[in-house]
């Protein structure tokens, strides 16, 4: 394993725990080279589906992308990164349980991570939404604001 802060491929691992769900282990690494820690995920390799685009297009699923897409919702909120490879954890599980066949519509995995953001913060969950639903203008906006909210009430 390539040290993230040199270019040295000489580490050892010092921690190991196995991921709440049981699907990943968690492993501390420190480096022989610089002395600095790190950690890796170690998954079972999973035959992932192919993601079908709105526009028909059909590309590998990538848990990068989920990452990424629940990072930039959660940015400058109190939303810890281990709660964000909970959510991100859990929607891949989610896609693998449910989804049976070798194709999913990029429309779950979006509603996937919009449920899951909205069980930890409202304002995490109102960004992912306003990208992934692409809103026109401010009424969109609102609109999405004010379901959130009666769900909250509801709740």
């Amino acid at each position: 394993m390539k040290c993230p802060f040199c270019p040295s491929m000489e580490n050892k691992v010092i921690d190991s725990r196995v991921s709440r769900e049981g699907s990943a282990i968690r492993r501390r690494r420190e480096c022989a080279n610089c002395g600095k820690r790190f950690t890796t995920y170690e998954y079972v390799e999973d035959v992932l589906p192919m993601v079908v685009k709105k526009d028909g297009r059909r590309e590998p699923f990538d848990t990068q992308k989920i990452r990424t897409g629940l990072l930039k919702a959660c940015e400058k909120r109190p939303v810890s990164v281990e709660k964000i490879r909970e959510m991100e954890e859990n929607i891949v599980a989610r896609v693998m349980q449910e989804n049976q066949s070798a194709e999913i519509s990029s429309t779950i995995i979006g509603n996937l991570a919009m449920q899951e953001l909205h069980k930890f913060d409202g304002v995490a969950y109102v960004r992912f939404a306003s990208v992934y639903r692409e809103f026109r203008d401010i009424e969109d906006f609102m609109s999405e604001v004010k379901q959130f909210i009666k769900k909250e009430k509801n709740s």
